[in-house]
């Protein structure tokens, strides 16, 4: 098969890792596993149940964000070993999630998912700047929350938190689920490191995160990361 030879090509890359790398994170000896194509749409969420007036009232009043939550550039630009992404106003490498729903568009990385994939959020009514990225490809969608999330290609935009500087992308494959974006909105699937596990929970500690690992069995292979 043609795209998965050039997908197991991708592990043979020389320096094909993201920076500080760590093969403990990874699942050592697991089978390469393909991630969905681009031309896959994720499928369509089930029929939403009814909301009740409080969560219809919590969204319809979009929380007014401060001038450090709010993204206010998008870049395309080429990064080192992966090529054209997607950067924000601060340089960090933006991701897209293969659970995140197209029709209709919705995010669902919530709670504890959020804390380590931030949301690239905006307040209502503002745009990013844009630079090397089509206008045509920039749209958002109201969080459960009620805050606001740029879309690009219709697929929501994430941070992650073990990124530590700009121009990381130690989210590349975490899970099997979340890769980098391109300028498109489309993965960037130039280099793909194993399926890796997602950082423990910001302010969890760590007999919590232990519990955690050892009930979902999240240090083998094959396991499956919710986020």
């Amino acid at each position: 098969m043609v795209v998965g030879g050039a997908i197991a090509a991708a592990f043979m890359l020389p320096g094909c890792a993201p920076a500080g790398y760590n093969a403990a994170d990874y699942n050592a000896g697991a089978p390469a596993q393909e991630p969905a194509a681009n031309e896959v749409e994720a499928e369509p969420s089930a029929e939403p149940e009814a909301e009740t007036e409080e969560q219809a009232e919590q969204e319809a009043a979009a929380p007014e964000l401060a001038a450090d939550e709010v993204t206010t550039e998008l870049v395309g630009k080429s990064i080192p070993r992966m090529g054209k992404a997607v950067v924000d106003q601060d340089g960090m490498v933006l991701y897209r999630f293969d659970k995140d729903t197209v029709d209709p568009v919705a995010s669902n990385c919530d709670g504890d998912c959020a804390k380590i994939w931030p949301p690239a959020l905006v307040n209502e009514g503002e745009e990013p700047e844009l630079e090397g990225i089509s206008s045509d490809d920039l749209g958002t969608v109201q969080r459960k929350d009620g805050t606001t999330q740029l879309t690009l290609g219709d697929w929501p935009l994430y941070r992650y938190a073990g990124d530590k500087k700009a121009g990381q992308w130690r989210g590349q494959n975490v899970g099997g689920t979340w890769f980098v974006v391109s300028p498109d909105g489309k993965k960037n699937l130039t280099c793909l490191p194993p399926v890796s596990k997602p950082i423990p929970v910001p302010g969890g500690s760590d007999s919590d995160e232990k519990s955690e690992s050892e009930e979902s069995g999240s240090g083998g292979a094959g396991s499956d990361y919710q986020y």
